[in-house]
C-alpha cells in the first residue's frame, strides 16, 4: 500500500500530455485575449475613427471611450455567456468533449477579427470578441475540472495551477506580440487577433488522443470499465482498485442525491458555505484590479508618468514576472497549502494597491515616483499570481462533490466573468473620475475578500474530496459520519431528520 500511494504522486507522460494540450489549447487562449488589445489600442482606436469617418458620421471623444470599453468588456460579457453552458456541455458532452467543442467559439471568431482591417467594419471585431469570450467562459471552468479530476490527489494543486500559468503565458503573449517592432502596430494588429485561433487548432488535433475524466464516465455515466481503462492509463499501473472505490463510494452518494442545477445548489443547506465561498473569492479575485492592469496597462503605465517609448517593455517585464510568479505557484502549492497562498496574496495586493495610490499622487512633485508605481504594479502582480489568480479554481474542484460541481463552476465561472466585465467597462470612467484613488477601491475589495478567506476558508491539501465535504459540516449545521468497517456514509440535514444513507456496492 505505501508503494502505492508512492506511484500515485507520479506525473506520467499521459497525465503530462493532457495537461499541457488543454491548457495550451484552451487556457492560453483566455490570457491572450486578455492582454491582445491593449499595445496596439491606439492603432485600432485610429481604424474606429476612419471607419466612422468613412460613413459620414462624427465622433465624440465620449463615443470613442464607449466604443473602446465595449470593445473590451465584449470579451468578459462572452465570458459570462459562455459560464452559463458549461453545467449543460460537461454533464452531456464530458470533460474532454466539451474543450473539443468548444474550439468553434475560438476559430470562427478568430478569421472574422483577422479579417475586419480588410472588410472595414469594428462591428466584427466586438462580435468577435464577444465569442472568444464565449470560449474563454467555457475552458476557464472546464479545463480546471478536466484536470482536476484527471490527476491524483497528491497532484491536484499543482496540475490545478497549470491552466492559470498557461494564461499567464498567453497574457505575456499578447504582450511580447505587441511590441511595436512586432505585431503592435497599424499592419500587425488584424494579425494579432487572428493568431488566437492556433491554439485552438492545435487541441482540436491533439485532445482527441488524450482519456476522458475517469469520474465523469464511472460517476456520470456508469461506465465502469471505461473508466478503469482511463485510469490505468492516467497513473502509469493496473492496480487502480483503491481509486476505483473511493470513486463508487462518491458515485452512491450521486444516486441519492442526483445531478444537482444551479437552482437547486442554491437550496442545499449542505453546500451554503462552499457556494458563499466560491462566489466571494471569485469577485475578490476580479474586482481587485488585476484586469484593470492587464486591460489598460500601457494607459496606467503612462499616467505613472512611464516614457512612452518605454512602456510597451515595461509591459512585457510585469507579464514576465507574473509567468515566473505562476511557475513558483506551481511548485508550492502542495508545500504551503491552499489557504495561505491566498492570504498572502490578497495582503500583498491590498498593500500594493495602497502604495500606488500614493505614488500616482506624488508623481508630478518627486521625478523618482515613476519608478515606485511601476514597482508597485509589479509588486501586485506577483502578489496575485501566487494566490488570487489561481487558487479559487482549485478550491472549486475541491469543496464541490461531481453532482454539484459542473453547477458550481457555473455559479464561480459566471460571478468571475461578470466581475471582470463590470472591471473592463467602468475602469475608464473610473480612472478618470477618481484618478489615483481608483486603487483604493481595489485595495478594499482586496482586504474584504483576505478576511473572510482567512475566518471561513479551510484548508484542502491532501484531502479526497468526502473528507473535504466534512470540514464545512460544522458551518452548515449538517452531519457527515463516514464509517470505515462498511464503508457507509451518512449525511443528516436538519430538516425533518432526513437522512442520506449511501452504501457502496
Amino acid at each position: 500500500m505505501e508503494n502505492l500511494g508512492e506511484r500515485k504522486g507520479k506525473l506520467t507522460p499521459l497525465l503530462a500530455f493532457a495537461t499541457l494540450i488543454s491548457a495550451f489549447g484552451s487556457s492560453f487562449q483566455y490570457g491572450y485575449n486578455v492582454a491582445v488589445i491593449n499595445s496596439p489600442a491606439p492603432d485600432m482606436k485610429s481604424f474606429y475613427i476612419s471607419v466612422f469617418e468613412s460613413r459620414n458620421s462624427t465622433v465624440t471623444k465620449n463615443m470613442q471611450t464607449l466604443l473602446w470599453s465595449l470593445t473590451v468588456s465584449m470579451y468578459p460579457l462572452g465570458g459570462f455567456f459562455g459560464s452559463l453552458m458549461v453545467a449543460p456541455l460537461v454533464n452531456n458532452f464530458g470533460r474532454k468533449g466539451t474543450l473539443l467543442f468548444n474550439n468553434i467559439f475560438s476559430i470562427g471568431p478568430a478569421i472574422m477579427m483577422g479579417v475586419s482591417e480588410v472588410l472595414g467594419s469594428f462591428e466584427i471585431i466586438v462580435v468577435g470578441r464577444f465569442f472568444v469570450g464565449i470560449c474563454a467562459g467555457i475552458s476557464s471552468n472546464v479545463v480546471p475540472m478536466y484536470l482536476g479530476e484527471l490527476a491524483p490527489r497528491n497532484l491536484r494543486g499543482a496540475i490545478g495551477i497549470v491552466p492559470q500559468l498557461f494564461i499567464t503565458i498567453g497574457i505575456l503573449t499578447a504582450q511580447v506580440f505587441g511590441i511595436r517592432n512586432i505585431l503592435g502596430n497599424t499592419e500587425g494588429w488584424p494579425i494579432m487577433l487572428g493568431l488566437t485561433g492556433v491554439p485552438a487548432l492545435l487541441e482540436l488535433l491533439l485532445l482527441p488522443f488524450c482519456p476522458e475524466s475517469p469520474r465523469y464516465m464511472l460517476i456520470q455515466r456508469g461506465d465502469d470499465n471505461n473508466a478503469r481503462t482511463a485510469l490505468q492509463r492516467l497513473r502509469g499501473w493496473k492496480d487502480v482498485e483503491e481509486e476505483m472505490t473511493e470513486m463508487r463510494l462518491e458515485e452512491q452518494s450521486e444516486r441519492a442525491e442526483g445531478q444537482l442545477s444551479v437552482l437547486k445548489l442554491f437550496t442545499l443547506r449542505s453546500l451554503r458555505w462552499q457556494l458563499l465561498s466560491i462566489i466571494i473569492m471569485n469577485m475578490g479575485q476580479q474586482l481587485s484590479g488585476v484586469n484593470a492592469i492587464y486591460y489598460y496597462a500601457d494607459s496606467i503605465f503612462s499616467s505613472a508618468g512611464v516614457k512612452e517609448n518605454h512602456i510597451q517593455y515595461v509591459t512585457v517585464g510585469t507579464g514576465s514576472v507574473n509567468v515566473l510568479m505562476s511557475i513558483a505557484a506551481v511548485f508550492i502549492v502542495e508545500a504551503s497549502g491552499r489557504k495561505l497562498l491566498l492570504l498572502i496574496g490578497f495582503g500583498i495586493c491590498c498593500v500594493a494597491c495602497v502604495i500606488l495610490t500614493v505614488a500616482l499622487r506624488l508623481q508630478e512633485s518627486l521625478q523618482w515616483m515613476p519608478y515606485v508605481s511601476i514597482a508597485c504594479v509589479i509588486i501586485y502582480v506577483i502578489g496575485h499570481a501566487i494566490g488570487p489568480s489561481p487558487i479559487p479554481t482549485v478550491i472549486t474542484t475541491e469543496i464541490f462533490r461531481q453532482s454539484s460541481r459542473p453547477a458550481a463552476f457555473m455559479v464561480a465561472g459566471s460571478v468571475h466573468w461578470l466581475s471582470n466585465f463590470t472591471i473592463g467597462l467602468i475602469f475608464p470612467f473610473l480612472e478618470k473620475n477618481l484618478g489615483a484613488f481608483s486603487f483604493i477601491v481595489f485595495a478594499g475589495i482586496c482586504l474584504a475578500t483576505l478576511i473572510y478567506i482567512w475566518l471561513v476558508i479551510p484548508e484542502t491539501k491532501g484531502a479526497t474530496f468526502l473528507e473535504i465535504s466534512k470540514l464545512f459540516t460544522k458551518r452548515n449545521k449538517v452531519e457527515i459520519v463516514v464509517e470505515d468497517e462498511d464503508c457507509r456514509m451518512q449525511e443528516t440535514g436538519v430538516t425533518d431528520h432526513e437522512k442520506d444513507i449511501i452504501t457502496p456496492l
